[in-house]
């Protein structure tokens, strides 16, 4: 890795105005940093603001949400400084994103060698014919046996895996500098879904771009990401290199998701679970947001929302009980 971030995000907000005077803070002050050749995991239930952060990231923020502060650097250019054409020829160019559903993704009334050919068209500016066969390259390089027939097929004769696989053949097309997959694996089989990791990981390797994993699953974590960040509230609670995290955890939240993923090597009646539900993300608790859920909670979590505090050199945690170096183990 080079000591220069491929992607840095600051103090990022992304605000979404409802009804009834309603502000939903779905991302709030996110800061962090990938660099070229990194798997970066960003991990949290459903609605902690994993999935509008990368779309954030893309610029991609419908209405009524909107970006209201903070900056994001791509390769030293600010995207948010840019107009919306501008961020359009960098969108599937420099920076491309795996969404979670493939057959929504992907336009059901074009062929993929279409779909494929429209984004190298559009970016490279080459001719049809060179792009047919860059295409066919691509889908030779995810894995796609009978790359020419495929070509000429729709969306909903493939399967799930192959599905996928066309969706990441036309994220790479580009060569782009960041990867943001998104829950990559996703309704897939057991078996293509490490498949699909693993063609994540090789494809990382030989284009030496930095690759920001979404995903509610630890075990991918463990076995993929280099660094991990954890997510709740729409804040990051915890981020550490990824073994020191799973080893030294530090946030009650963290803790509670390792409590509930099954060990094969010990004998547990019961899985851990965490009390509550993740609150709608324009009713979260006056101080901590995981105040109402954590069974270490203090009367100042209550009143206020703790900044992130350094553990170790690698260790970030947001949490009042290593507010003065104390440590609740």
């Amino acid at each position: 890795m080079t000591n220069q971030p491929v992607l840095e995000v600051d103090n990022l907000k992304t605000y979404f105005y409802l009804e009834d005077e309603k502000v939903a803070k779905a991302v709030d002050n996110v800061s962090f940093k990938i660099y070229p050749g990194e798997t970066v995991a960003l991990v949290g239930e459903s609605g902690s603001g994993k999935s509008m952060t990368g779309l954030s990231v893309m610029r991609l923020v419908k209405d009524p949400g909107k970006i209201v502060d903070g900056s994001i650097t791509l390769n030293q250019l600010d995207l948010l400084a840019l107009h919306d054409r501008e961020v359009t020829s960098i969108r599937g160019n420099d920076i491309a994103m795996i969404f979670q559903e493939p057959m929504t993704a992907l336009n059901p009334v074009f062929t993929i060698g279409n779909q494929i050919t429209e984004v190298l068209r559009k970016h490279k500016k080459i001719s049809k014919q060179a792009a047919k066969e860059k295409a066919i390259e691509l889908l030779h390089m995810v894995g796609i046996p009978r790359a020419k027939e495929i070509m000429k097929e729709y969306p909903h004769q493939l399967s799930g895996g192959m599905r996928q696989r066309v969706m990441i053949a036309i994220a790479i097309s580009c060569e782009p500098k960041l990867l943001i997959a998104d829950e990559p694996t996703t309704a897939l089989d057991v078996t293509i879904q490490a498949q699909i990791l693993e063609l994540l990981e090789d494809l990382k390797r030989k284009l030496g771009m930095g690759l920001l994993l979404i995903t509610h699953d630890l075990g991918v974590v463990y076995e993929y990401a280099d660094r991990v960040m954890v997510m709740y509230g729409g804040q990051i609670v915890e981020h550490s290199h990824t073994k020191e995290l799973l080893k030294l955890t530090k946030h009650p939240y963290t803790e509670g998701l390792l409590k509930s993923i099954p060990n094969m090597d010990s004998e547990v009646d019961r899985l851990g679970t965490i009390k509550g539900i993740v609150p709608p993300s324009y009713q979260f608790p006056k101080g901590c947001r995981f105040s109402d859920r954590c069974p270490y909670v203090m009367e100042k979590c209550i009143k206020s929302n703790p900044d992130m505090i350094k553990i170790t050199p690698n260790h970030d945690v947001r949490c009042f009980l290593y507010a003065e170096g104390g440590n609740k183990n």
